[in-house]
């Protein structure tokens, strides 16, 4: 078998349990020596590429980038943008990915075998996606209960005449508006607003009003779960197969959409507004913020999916030019998606006869208020409707699954002994999807919305994010080594990626992550609930230790580290910076005689380069 060929070593129990294993053949349900299920891997490259692109290609893509090119100067937003993607985007997405596929192990246990100290990092990034986990999936549970209501005669959120409907609503269109002769009244709600408050969320006064659980939306709510589970239970093996559908019907709708959106009239005026540029916009701090924001949440960086999805890759498979593919595939998206979305609003806004600026809204408004209200005054409206929230649906679907999927492969890689064994890992599985399920229980109430902003800014926040990439860039560039870090990947790839990489894990990724992070506490203002409330203090407080719940696991882990490694103090922070001895790489030489060598792209009966003492 060629090198290009050879599968990954499956090293996670080897890293665990100091127990070798016999690494099974492609696409065969191997068992292990022990009685331990194969780890398993993508059965073809494609499996690989959908994921990631399931991954990082979500609702951000479609609801959050145009609008923030349309409010921060139209093209010139995409100055800030690039700088920010190849400063740190691109830098940051190679470093995972490639070290999942190095150590053929999860972002836990990955980043414990090539720098102990900053285990903290893989176990702050799992508390993330869990966080994420039960809240994201609320999106689609309304975008579910929207779906279920867009195959009606007539659209609900685009007539008055519904029971839940208040003596306040109007049409919000131009013919109406002139017929009567009068501008809009100072109290009147849109029907679309008042379906998305009083019918779907049964929105309360404020979050100190939670209410009853709204059976409806817990039924959409569970169906999806049901779906995520079975798109996850038999690991990549299902997972792998379902990408090819979740990954690709976005973009089949997405396209339908564009096609609509711009042979409708007003829709130049929407592409105008959206790529017009304002160059007296780059001297906006926040510009840049929103820009450095955007790449980290829209490239999946610092959540360990990453390194997950990596660490099923085979060992050799050029993960250099993957990142390339799967950055441009990503960027490319945002791009496209703004014209499709920008077209439709100025349609919107021609027919209502106001200005773009009038409509134009981000995230949830945007897809559960002004397109569906664009989508009514469309012809066959329940067609667009059904093909915009099947777009939202699939978006968020793979964006939740494979994210699950990572967490359970950090979990795994952590105890195999214990969980590759049997039906334990559909088990754990259930147990993690249950418990997600019970406490979204609580976004789906009329006070649920606060919840879920709640969670929304502060569990996954920018600050989060941006302080994790911050000691994953000083960890490889300052602790591991970026020239050995290059040589990892050059054993993988058989070629050394740009030296710029190496510059931007020292330097530039860690000092531009630190000034926007510096940025983002100096500008941070209390969380806004939306119609002048304010969170109260004690839901901001909750909100902190939602962010502390993950960042605090970087020094409490350290800690942990250096009081449990014996020696000195100048030993122990010595021996907790340099990989692991007991690593799967290592152990595969030990096993063989051969000296010890963190190089593994040589075979077991191959002449070693360089032993670790000397490396180290």
């Amino acid at each position: 078998m060629s090198s290009e060929d050879r599968p990954p070593p499956e090293q996670g129990a080897v890293l665990l349990n100091g127990a070798p294993k016999r690494t099974p053949s492609l696409g065969q349900e191997a068992v292990e020596e022990g009685g331990l299920q194969a780890r398993g891997q993508w059965a073809s490259k494609v499996e690989f590429l959908l994921a990631v692109a399931g991954q990082i290609i979500g609702l951000g893509n479609v609801w959050r980038f145009p609008y923030l090119c349309y409010k921060n100067g139209g093209g010139v937003f995409f100055v800030p943008y690039l700088l920010f993607l190849v400063l740190c985007g691109v830098p940051l997405f190679l470093l995972e990915t490639s070290l999942g596929q190095y150590t053929s192990l999860g972002g836990v246990s990955a980043w414990r075998s090539i720098c102990p100290l900053f285990g903290g990092l893989g176990y702050a990034s799992q508390v993330m996606i869990l966080h994420g986990c039960v809240y994201y999936i609320v999106i689609l549970a309304w975008a579910l209960f929207y779906l279920a209501h867009s195959f009606q005669e007539v659209l609900p959120w685009a007539h008055c005449n519904n029971t839940w409907n208040t003596d306040t609503c109007v049409l919000f269109d131009s013919q109406n508006l002139t017929a009567s002769g009068v501008g809009m009244p100072v109290n009147a709600t849109s029907p679309v607003t008042e379906f998305w408050e009083r019918e779907v969320l049964q929105l309360s006064s404020g979050v100190d009003e939670l209410g009853p659980v709204s059976w409806r939306l817990a039924l959409c709510l569970l169906v999806i779960w049901v779906v995520c589970y079975f798109c996850v239970w038999k690991g990549v093996k299902s997972t792998g197969k379902v990408v090819y559908l979740t990954a690709t019907f976005p973009y089949l709708m997405l396209a339908v959409l564009l096609l609509r959106g711009v042979t409708l009239p007003g829709a130049a005026q929407g592409i105008i507004y959206y790529l017009k540029p304002n160059s007296t916009r780059l001297a906006d701090p926040q510009v840049w913020m929103d820009a450095g924001t955007q790449i980290f949440f829209s490239y999946g960086i610092c959540l360990g999916s990453l390194t997950a999805l990596g660490s099923y890759n085979k060992y050799n498979n050029d993960c250099y030019k993957d990142c390339y593919k799967l950055c441009l595939l990503n960027s490319g998206t945002s791009f496209v998606a703004g014209f499709a979305i920008f077209s439709v609003l100025g349609f919107m806004a021609q027919e209502q006869g106001v200005d773009i600026s009038i409509v134009a809204q981000s995230g949830p408004g945007l897809a559960f208020i002004a397109y569906p209200r664009a989508v009514a005054m469309m012809p066959l409206p329940q067609l667009w409707a059904v093909c915009f929230f099947l777009m939202i649906i699939m978006l968020g679907l793979d964006t939740q699954f494979v994210s699950l999927e990572a967490l359970m492969t950090s979990v795994t890689d952590l105890y195999p002994a214990v969980i590759r064994r049997g039906h334990r890992r559909e088990l754990l599985l259930l147990l993690v999807c249950v418990v997600c399920f019970l406490v979204g229980l609580v976004m789906v109430t009329p006070g649920g919305l606060y919840v879920f902003q709640i969670y929304d800014h502060f569990s996954c926040s920018g600050a989060s994010l941006l302080l994790l990439s911050i000691f994953q860039s000083v960890a490889v560039g300052w602790f591991y080594g970026p020239d050995r870090f290059n040589d990892n990947i050059k054993d993988m790839i058989g070629y050394h990626p740009p030296a710029i990489f190496k510059v931007c894990w020292r330097y530039l990724t860690p000092a531009v992550c630190t000034a926007t992070f510096v940025f983002s506490l100096v500008r941070w203002s209390p969380l806004s609930l939306g119609k002048g409330l304010a969170a109260p203090g004690w839901a901001t407080g909750l909100g902190w230790l939602l962010t502390l719940s993950s960042v605090s696991l970087l020094p409490l882990w350290a800690l942990y580290a250096l009081i449990t490694t014996p020696g000195t103090l100048r030993q122990r922070v010595s021996l907790l910076c340099q990989p692991t001895k007991d690593s799967p790489l290592a152990l595969k030489h030990q096993l063989s005689g051969s000296p010890l060598t963190f190089l593994p792209v040589l075979s077991l009966n191959e002449k070693t380069k360089e032993p670790l003492a000397d490396m180290l």
